[in-house]
This record gives C-alpha cells, structure tokens and sequence, in this order.
C-alpha cells in the first residue's frame, strides 16, 4: 500500500481566488515546488482533492476545468519529475444552475467521495496519509476519512481554524506555509521499509 498527502487547491496550493476559471489566474503558494519535492523523495504520493463547484455554477465547463488542471501538470510535473500524481474534483453543488450538476453529491467536500475514489485507484493506506487544507470543509473532510490533519493559514484557514476546534475537530499541525506543513509529515510519518 502506498501512503499519500491530499491537498486541496484553492488556498493551499494556489492562491485563492475566489473561482479560478482562467490559466493565467493561477499563482502557486510559496514554497509549493520544494515542499511537493520533499514529500515525492520521501515516499508519498501528492494527490489534489477539490471542490470546484464552479462547473455547476456555469461559470466554466468540464473541458476548461481540466485544461486548467492540465496546466497545474505542466507547470510542477517537469523535467521528468512527477511532483503531482493526480487531481481528483467534484463539479457538484446543490445550488448550482447546471441541472447535471445541481444535486447533493457523494464527491463533494467534506464527504470522502473523492478521497474513496484516490485510494481505490493507487491503493493508499489512509492511516500513513495526510490531508493539507485550508478550511473548515478540508479538516471535516480528513476527519471523516480519519486522515491526519494540517491546516494552512492561508486562503480560509485563519477564519475556519476556530470552528474546527469549536467542533472538536482535531488539527494535528497548524500551519504557516507549504515547507512547514511537508516538515510536520516528514517528522510523523512512518518510514518506508
């Protein structure tokens, strides 16, 4: 079994803002690249778990959903070096204006679907996997996969860290920036054999 570290996208990998729906909108965190290096020389896979209820919004189509996913590939996933193994993202909202996407959906945030769908396809051991977010829905949804967690203070984080611990959701490490956050899985996770 393979051991992960899901991230969700917007506010933790990128930059938030508020429905990414254009390529040239994309801006990395800093320290994205060294901390994604870190983790793929240590064993895990990165894997991006996301909602982007834009697409039932009808703010952007499947087809531009991936073309921007496409470029998160060609931009960190150079030189040979895979440093994003797979994005999974759920299209879905309730109240969405796209009739096939409108509806309550199991990959959605924070339920598990997404992350059910990552570990059946590379056959992840969610007991050695992280989960780096930056909002309330990320930490419910690691707390419901019983994945380790660590919350960014970027994106929604500062204003979602007290209703996670007002719901007792427990933040195994808070964190500052990318390189903080691989340090913490680094630190805490399991050697390979």
């Amino acid at each position: 079994m393979k051991k992960a570290v899901f991230f969700d996208r917007d506010g933790t990998i990128n930059k938030e803002v508020n429905y990414l729906i254009k390529k040239e909108d994309i801006e990395f965190m800093p320290g994205l690249t060294e901390a994604l290096v870190m983790l793929k020389e240590a064993g895990f896979l990165n894997i991006i778990i996301t909602n982007q209820s834009a697409v039932a919004r009808g703010l952007l189509s499947i087809e531009e959903l991936e073309s921007i996913h496409n470029e998160f590939f060609n931009r960190l996933n150079k030189n040979e070096k895979i440093l994003i193994d797979d994005i999974f993202y759920s299209p879905y909202h309730i109240d969405g204006i796209v009739e096939k996407f409108k509806v309550e959906h199991r990959d959605r945030k924070p339920d598990i679907g997404l992350i059910e769908k990552a570990t059946a396809k590379y056959n992840i051991n969610l007991k050695e996997s992280f989960f780096v977010g930056d909002s309330y829905t990320d930490m419910k949804c690691a707390a419901n996969a019983k994945l380790k967690k660590i919350m960014m203070m970027t994106g929604y984080g500062k204003r979602d860290f007290k209703k996670c611990l007002d719901e007792n959701i427990i933040i195994e490490c808070p964190a500052d920036n990318l390189i903080e956050a691989a340090s913490f899985i680094l630190n805490n996770s399991v050697p390979d054999n």
